[in-house]
Formats: C-alpha cells, structure tokens, sequence
C-alpha cells in the first residue's frame, strides 16, 4: 500500500514536473511566433492605411482631373462659341461690305448718268445762243375752256409745216389765264390749254415730245392790265414759240465753203 502510494507521487511529481517543462516550452516555441504575428498584423494594418490613403490620394487626383477635364470642355466650348460669334461677325461684316460695294456702285452708276447729263447740260448751255426765235403763234381759248377751236388748229398746221424743214429747232409753249378766279385754279387752266396745243402738235403733226418745253403760268405776263372784257379775252391764250439754230448751222456751212474756196479747194462739177 505505501509502494502504491509512493509510486504514485513518484509518477505524479514527474508529470507535474513534465507538465511545467511542456508549457514552458510550449511558451518559449510559440513567443516569437506570436511577436511575429502581431509584427505581420501591425505592417497589414499599416499596408492597408497606404492603401486607404493611396486611394484617397488618387481619388483626389481623379477629381482634379476631371474637374481639369470639366473646366477645359468649358473653355472649349466657350472658344466655340466666340468662334461662333466671330464668324457671324465676320458674316455681318462681310454682308456689310458687299452692301457698301453695291452702293458705290450704284453711287459709280449715277455719278457715270450724272456726268453724261452735266456734260449735255453743258452742250446745251453752250449752244443754248445759237437758238433765235423763228416764230411765234398766239392761241385764243375761250372763258374757262382748253378746247381748241377750228380756226386755232389751222394756226397750228400752218405752224407745223413751217418748221417741217427745220433740223435744230425746239418749240416752247406757255399757256395763260385772265385774273379771274384763284391763281391755283388759273395755274391748272393754263397747264390743260399748253396739254391741248402740245397733244395737237405730236397726235396730229408728229413733232417728237422732246423738242416741246411746255409750261403753264397762269395769269402771269398779261398781255394787258385792263380789267375789260376784251383785256380778259387777250389774256386768256397759249404762246407758241418756235426757237431755230439752222441759220447758225447754215452760217457755218459758209463760212467753210468760203474758207475751201480761199485755199483753193473747188466744189462741184469741174
């Protein structure tokens, strides 16, 4: 009974003293392990800030970038459309200059006719003293009428085949009223009686438009003052005058038939 004890405090004792030996091998095998886990866990948790902080880091550079990208779309866009508006300045311009051009050229156009009709003007101003009045008619018309008589008519084909040989010639008719009634209404009345004597003269005798100056005065230039019915009756009339250059023009033929005889120049048969 004792052997049994003793053997069982021998075996206990050396479990016991075995026991402490494994746990404290077990502690010495598995402290660096552990330091190394936590040395592996604490360089992971710092490799994941890294990470977290790489991310916010390119995060906030994607922003940039795109705000970057935002802004240049923005410029683009606004350089597009000052683009724009400049072409359409330019446009403007451009139709702006061409109506510029046009109207120089219609200003070109009427300077050109303003010229040919000054230079006429000048030709005719030059010539105007060759003209010399030729003849004169004095057309009657009755109180408050523009008709033409029969006896009237014969006076104008009288005058009209008078002038038939006439080359340089123009006819200028002047129609006039008494002093009865308003000046505008007497001033209208003496434009019908010069209409009628100068429709007359182109219908009937065919004496072209433009050789006829025709003008009403109304009751100016009375041939009498007097109040008198016979007076009134004077001065109610269309002056026909016929004004000719051809005994100019016949001068000057001549003047150089003379000059070819002097220098011994012979017309004619020989």
């Amino acid at each position: 009974m004792r052997v049994f004890l003793a053997t069982t405090c021998i075996v206990t004792g050396v479990m016991l003293t075995t026991g402490c030996a494994t746990k404290k091998y077990v502690q010495n095998t598995t402290a660096p392990i552990q330091a190394k886990v936590d040395q592996v866990g604490d360089q992971t948790t710092q490799n994941s800030q890294q990470i977290q902080d790489t991310k916010s880091q390119v995060a906030k550079n994607d922003e940039k970038a795109q705000n970057g990208i935002n802004a240049a779309n923005e410029k683009a866009g606004t350089a597009d459309q000052h683009a724009g508006d400049a072409m359409n300045h330019a446009n403007d311009a451009m139709s702006h200059a061409n109506d510029a051009m046009t109207r120089a050229t219609t200003a070109d156009a009427k300077s050109d006719q303003n010229a040919q009709s000054l230079s006429k003007l000048r030709d005719a101003v030059a010539n105007i003293d060759d003209y010399k009045l030729q003849t004169t008619v004095t057309v009657p018309f009755k109180f408050d009428k523009a008709i033409l008589t029969a006896e009237t008519r014969q006076d104008l084909d009288k005058l009209a085949q008078d002038i038939q040989a006439n080359k340089r010639f123009f006819i200028a008719v002047e129609g006039y009223t008494d002093s009865t009634g308003s000046r505008a209404y007497n001033e209208a009345l003496s434009r019908k009686r010069a209409d009628a004597v100068v429709e007359y003269l182109v219908a009937k005798h065919d004496i072209p438009i433009y050789r006829i100056h025709m003008i009403g005065l109304g009751e100016e230039k009375p041939v009498e003052d007097a109040r008198t019915r016979d007076a009134r009756a004077k001065n109610r009339r269309v002056e026909v005058k016929v004004f000719s250059a051809d005994q100019v023009t016949g001068a000057l033929g001549d003047n150089s038939n003379s000059a070819n005889r002097s220098d011994g120049t012979v017309t004619g048969h020989q």
